[in-house]
C-alpha cells in the first residue's frame, strides 16, 4: 500500500480538517485573538492531523500487508474468508460478511463439483472393467481375423484413453514408483501393437533403452502408448519406421521417439498438446486430439518434461525427460 493512495482516500478528511482549522483561526482573529497564538493553535492543530494520519496510515499499512502475506501463504484461497481477522470498521464488516457468504457460496459449489467429478470417475472406471470383459471374449473369437482383431485394439485404446482422461487430475492418488529400464517400459507398449505393426510392415528401431528411471511403470505404459499410436497413425511413407532411443545426462535420462511420418507444419506445433487439436495437415477422422495432451498433461504430473520437434513431411520426435534423483546417485555408489 502506498502513500499516495491513502492520502486519496484520505482526501476528504484532510480538506474537512484544513477548513475546520481555517474557521477556528477565522473566529478567533473576529475575537482579536493575538495573530501569533491563532498561528501557533493552528500549527498544532495541523501537526495533530499530520501525526494521526501516519499513525493512521502505519496501522493500515500493517494490517494490509499482513492481509496480503496471509492470502499469498494459503494454497487454497478459496477458504480466505476462514482466516482473516474481523475487522472493525462498519464498513470493512459489510465487506467481510459478503466475502464470508460469496466463499461459502463457492465453497459449497466447489464441494459438489467434486463430489460429481468422483463419481464420474467412479462410473468410468466401473464402465472400464465391466467392458474389458467382452472385449477380452471377443479377441478370443476373432484369433484368426487380423482386421478384426486391429479394430478391436481401437476399441480397447479408446476404453483406456476414457479411463486414463477420467483420472488424470487425481494420478497422485494412483502412483506406485519404481525402479524400472527403460526397455521394459517400452518393450510391452510394441507388444501390444505388434499385430498392427507386423500387418502395415512398420520398422521399430531401439537402441540404448538400458537405463533406469524411476517412474509409475503404468502412467508410462499409457504416456508411451499415446505417443506410438500417434505416430502410427501418420506413417505415411512406404519404409515406415519408428525409431526409440535412449540417452543417458549428467543430470536426467532421455527417451527419444522419433516417426518418419507427416510430420507437423511449423504453425501447429505449438498448440499440439492442446485438447481437441488435430492439426491443419495432419486431420483424420480418426482423431480425437486427446492423445498428445493427455501424455503431456500425464508427463506434467509425474514431474517429467514432455517435448516435441517436428519437420513437415519428414519426421516428428517426442522426448521423456526423467530427472535422477537421489536413487540413482545411490545405485551408483
Amino acid at each position: 500500500m502506498k502513500l499516495k493512495n491513502y492520502l486519496e482516500e484520505k482526501i476528504f478528511f484532510i480538506l474537512f480538517q484544513l477548513t475546520f482549522i481555517f474557521l477556528i483561526s477565522l473566529f478567533l482573529l473576529v475575537f482579536k485573538v493575538e495573530i501569533p497564538f491563532i498561528l501557533l493553535f493552528a500549527c498544532l492543530l495541523i501537526l495533530y492531523t499530520f501525526i494521526y494520519l501516519i499513525v493512521d496510515f502505519h496501522k493500515i499499512k500493517t494490517s494490509y500487508n499482513k492481509i496480503i502475506k496471509l492470502t499469498s501463504d494459503l494454497d487454497e484461497k478459496y477458504y480466505i474468508s476462514e482466516v482473516l481477522p474481523k475487522p472493525q470498521s462498519l464498513t470493512s464488516k459489510a465487506y467481510y460478511y459478503a466475502l464470508k457468504e460469496a466463499t461459502k457460496a463457492m465453497n459449497d459449489k466447489i464441494s459438489n463439483l467434486e463430489k460429481e467429478k468422483l463419481d464420474f470417475e467412479e462410473y468410468i472406471e466401473s464402465f472400464v472393467h465391466d467392458i474389458k470383459t467382452p472385449i477380452s471374449a471377443l479377441y478370443l473369437s476373432v484369433d484368426n481375423n487380423p482386421e478384426l482383431i486391429e479394430e478391436l485394439d481401437k476399441i480397447n485404446s479408446k476404453v483406456e484413453q476414457a479411463l486414463f482422461y477420467a483420472r488424470s487430475d487425481s494420478t497422485e492418488k494412483d502412483y506406485f514408483i519404481k525402479s524400472i529400464t527403460l526397455e521394459d517400459l517400452i518393450h510391452p507398449v510394441i507388444m501390444d501393437y505388434k499385430n498392427y505393426l507386423l500387418s502395415n510392415k512398420i520398422k521399430i528401431i531401439t537402441k540404448d533403452l538400458i537405463y533406469k528411471v524411476y517412474t509409475d511403470e503404468k502412467w508410462l505404459h499409457f504416456i508411451i502408448s499415446q505417443i506410438i499410436q500417434n505416430s502410427i497413425k501418420y506413417l505415411d511413407k512406404k519404409d515406415k519406421q519408428i525409431e526409440i532411443t535412449g540417452k543417458e545426462n549428467k543430470n536426467n535420462i532421455i527417451l527419444s521417439i522419433k516417426d518418419n511420418g507427416v510430420g507437423i507444419s511449423e504453425s501447429d506445433l505449438y498448440r499440439v498438446f492442446e485438447k481437441g487439436f488435430t492439426g491443419g495437415n495432419r486431420k483424420k477422422e480418426s482423431s480425437t486430439g486427446m492423445g498428445l495432451y493427455l501424455a503431456k498433461k500425464l508427463s506434467d504430473k509425474l514431474g517429467l518434461t514432455f517435448e516435441i520437434s517436428s519437420k513437415e513431411n519428414e519426421y516428428t520426435k517426442i522426448t521423456i525427460t526423467f530427472p535422477k534423483t537421489n536413487m540413482h546417485k545411490m545405485e551408483d555408489i
